[in-house]
């Protein structure tokens, strides 16, 4: 979760939290009762339901789609950018050594699929399942969670019938009416709230934090499958641009221009022109208009 959302979710519960102290009796929201009746109930519906390792992934999975940065398409382009130079430079063995760096998983994948020498169907077949598995259990998570939601509210309803029970046998005593209306009604309150401010946002965050993700993952396969091909890099930079906002696609060149010179210094060797961007396959440097 970025800072900004942080701010926003802090300030938004602060005025929350301060619309119920309005009333003047903040106190009589907090009921232990009846947070029992809903918490115990979602409980053992759920442990009806799942198994207790998927409870246990469901909660993992939540925690770490809050708890990690996204790498955004980006950073990826340029990562893939300046392996794409690099390939060329230093050959396609070289990467072996970015594939035992790389902080992604689906990355270090793909790399070793093309130090290994994977043809491009095979590449596909074998990153496309990846993305699919990736996608089922995602998928699990968020059931998870939906579930809970769907749930929530019914147990609030059912902490309050426990309470109108408890009113109606103490009818006569007005001590016992006291004890059982907060009951009845901040059920009901825990029901919903539980329902729609915490677990049906999990749900979504996780269904957002997967399509994120998998598309930052179909951008990792694009790339790796050009660099199989040994795709002229100024064609990749513009293949991979294309996942990327209009916004974001500026001064793409110039990064590779950057990473070329980078290696090219590096080896201290001249760069054919086909790999510099604004060449074409002939060797011809192709005119090039930069964004202002």
């Amino acid at each position: 979760m970025g800072r900004k959302n942080i701010i926003g979710v802090a300030l938004s519960l602060a005025v929350f939290v301060c619309s119920f102290m309005l009333t003047g009796a903040a106190g009589a929201y907090f009921n232990l009762a009846a947070f029992l009746v809903v918490a115990s109930g979602l409980a053992a519906a759920m442990l009806i339901s799942y198994p207790v390792q998927h409870v246990k992934n469901a909660f993992d999975v939540a925690r770490a789609v809050y708890a990690n940065g996204r790498t955004t398409a980006e950073e990826i382009v340029d990562t893939l950018l300046d392996l794409s130079v690099k390939s060329k430079v230093d050959g396609v063995l070289s990467l072996e050594r970015s594939a035992n760096k790389a902080t992604s998983a689906f990355l270090k994948s793909g790399l070793c699929l093309l130090v290994d020498n994977y043809k491009e169907e095979e590449i596909r077949e074998c990153l496309n399942a990846e993305m699919a598995f990736f996608n089922l259990r995602r998928q699990q998570s968020e059931r998870f969670f939906q579930t809970l939601a769907r749930t929530a509210p019914a147990f609030g309803v059912a902490g309050s019938v426990i309470g109108l029970i408890g009113l109606l046998m103490g009818i006569n005593d007005t001590a016992v009416i006291l004890k059982n209306i907060p009951v009845a009604f901040i059920s009901t309150l825990y029901g919903l709230i539980l329902s729609h401010l915490v677990f049906a946002p999990i749900a979504e965050n996780i269904n957002y934090s997967t399509r994120a993700e998998l598309l930052n993952q179909k951008l990792v396969m694009e790339g790796i499958v050009a660099i199989s091909k040994e795709q002229n890099s100024y064609k990749l930079e513009r293949k991979l641009a294309s996942f990327l906002s209009p916004a974001e696609r500026e001064g793409k060149t110039e990064t590779l221009r950057r990473i070329t010179r980078k290696y090219v210094q590096k080896k201290n060797r001249p760069v054919e022109l086909a790999d510099m961007p604004g060449g074409d396959e002939n060797g011809e440097l192709r005119k090039t208009t930069e964004a202002a």
